[in-house]
């Protein structure tokens, strides 16, 4: 986490996968509700962790949902089990820009995201952001809401505002492209859509090029609306910094309330 942390799921919407997720916390917002915001951990943590840091934030027109993500055995630890290892259950064999991308434990993420963001009221904005293997996911559901399909082709239901990616990488970058440029709406919806990735030079988990090259290929597939920040000396940890930056976006992009005075 800090330092060193690394549904519409029923009916033909997306694949179910018979996975038990841990607990779920939830940060009510201080003041007016304006915006709702899945955040998703990275490997080994949990939505605990994340919704302590996520609170202390000056944005209190948000809330925060930080699910945690069920136990299961990880192709990148030799299959060894990882206690809530991931937001959704996906899996990584090496992260890589060309390694295996798991669609369906993909699909079965961002279902499970938008499942949690489908009772919000309609006049509140959605957004998704996370950490690590949770920041691929939410960009994973760039992806599909660009698309408005899940990677299976099943409809995409819910309307995103925003995400934001703090040291991960574009899963399915091979195919986004061709996905975004298949229809006017979809070519629309990456043109408008706000992201919001950031990347140190001194990860050694996630390596800062593949996420630059991530940044490229979002670019050359549509997507306009979005920035790349670089921290210098970042590893693979937020710094505070990093979530200063992140607190400044998502006022102006979402048009948040200022602060009290």
């Amino acid at each position: 986490m800090y330092h060193g942390s690394s549904s519409y799921s029923s009916g033909r919407t997306a694949p179910r996968r018979p996975v038990e997720y841990g607990r779920t916390y939830v940060v009510r917002p201080k003041g007016r509700h304006q915006a709702t915001i899945v955040w998703l951990h990275g490997l080994g943590d949990n939505g605990l962790s994340w919704s302590q840091l996520l609170e202390s934030l000056p944005l209190p027109n948000i809330k925060w949902i930080c699910p945690t993500a069920p136990t299961r055995p990880m192709a990148m630890l030799g299959g060894f089990p990882c206690t809530a290892c991931l937001n959704s259950g996906f899996d990584v064999v090496e992260i890589k820009e060309d390694g295996p991308d798991d669609v369906d434990g993909l699909d079965a993420s961002a279902a499970h995201i938008a499942n949690l963001l489908s009772s919000e009221p309609s006049d509140v904005k959605l957004g998704i952001g996370g950490f690590s293997m949770g920041a691929a996911t939410a960009l994973h559901s760039a992806a599909c809401f660009a698309y408005g399909k899940y990677g299976n082709g099943s409809p995409y239901p819910i309307n995103v505002s925003v995400i934001v990616s703090l040291s991960g990488w574009l899963p399915c970058s091979r195919t986004l492209k061709t996905k975004v440029e298949s229809s006017q709406d979809a070519a629309r919806r990456a043109a408008s859509m706000p992201l919001l990735l950031c990347h140190g030079r001194g990860d050694g988990v996630v390596p800062y090029k593949l996420g630059e090259r991530s940044a490229e290929i979002l670019r050359i597939s549509g997507f306009r609306n979005f920035i790349f920040k670089t921290f210098n000396t970042l590893e693979h940890y937020t710094v505070p910094e990093e979530m200063d930056d992140v607190c400044k976006w998502l006022t102006a992009r979402l048009r948040l309330d200022g602060p009290r005075t």
